[in-house]
């Protein structure tokens, strides 16, 4: 799964990434929770142009009756994405890329729960597939959200959980947007990201309350039985 993850250079993802007519301003979050609002780009439903988005975390289906189904609906498995009541329409016409430049896992050790920081080599900033939904309340009520897809770990990952974010790269960004692919196109992009392009090292328990939120959630710290897995 993917349920914590860091953005501290947004601005060198939407800069590079994207020709957006309007960036607003953001600030670094080092450790993201689920059942917030993050940022995300995603085809403007009238020009249909790559445009920046708000979007709570934590997918609300247009046909649910109570929105705090988003507390289950923050990842959505790619393998079975297209069947899903809750997601095949937004898999169908409505994806988004959600920016990070790393995310957090935990590794299990008994009753301990190591935190993890796992980022692309260089500290590149990537894009982590996503799907976005709109949901209309009472009193004519609007909300926008989105969910994180996952697939299978990759050799990195294998230790630390069995599931990791769909991650794309800067060549694969455009054609998530693209709704136009073949199934075989769309199971190419959900495929694991490659391990020799990822590390990851132990952090702190300080990312496990999302109040903390400073540079020192992504501190390596030593853990030398676990370090030497990576």
């Amino acid at each position: 799964m993917c349920g914590r993850f860091s953005l501290t250079v947004p601005e060198k993802f939407f800069s590079r990434t994207f020709t957006l007519l309007d960036i607003p301003e953001m600030k670094p979050d080092y450790n993201v929770p689920p059942g917030v609002d993050i940022w995300a780009v995603r085809k403007n439903t009238e020009s249909k142009q790559p445009e920046v988005a708000r979007l709570h975390w934590g997918l609300i289906p247009a046909w649910a009756s109570d929105p705090k189904i988003a507390n289950k609906l923050i990842n959505a498995r790619s393998e079975t994405v297209s069947d899903k009541p809750a997601f095949r329409e937004a898999y169908r016409s409505r994806r988004c890329l959600i920016p990070a430049d790393g995310f957090f896992e935990w590794k299990r050790d008994g009753k301990l729960r190591t935190p993890y920081f796992i980022r692309r080599i260089g500290q590149k900033p990537f894009a982590m597939a996503g799907l976005w939904e709109r949901w209309l309340g009472p009193g004519g009520v609007q909300l926008d959200s989105c969910t994180i897809l996952t697939t299978e770990p990759n050799r990195l990952m294998q230790p630390l959980h069995n599931r990791m974010p769909v991650i794309l790269d800067e060549t694969n960004m455009t054609r998530w947007l693209e709704t136009a692919q073949s199934e075989s196109e769309m199971k190419e992009l959900m495929a694991p990201y490659p391990s020799d392009q990822m590390e990851a090292y132990p952090v702190s328990d300080l990312v496990n309350s999302p109040k903390n939120n400073d540079p020192a959630c992504l501190s390596r710290i030593q853990v030398l039985e676990q370090e030497e897995l990576f």
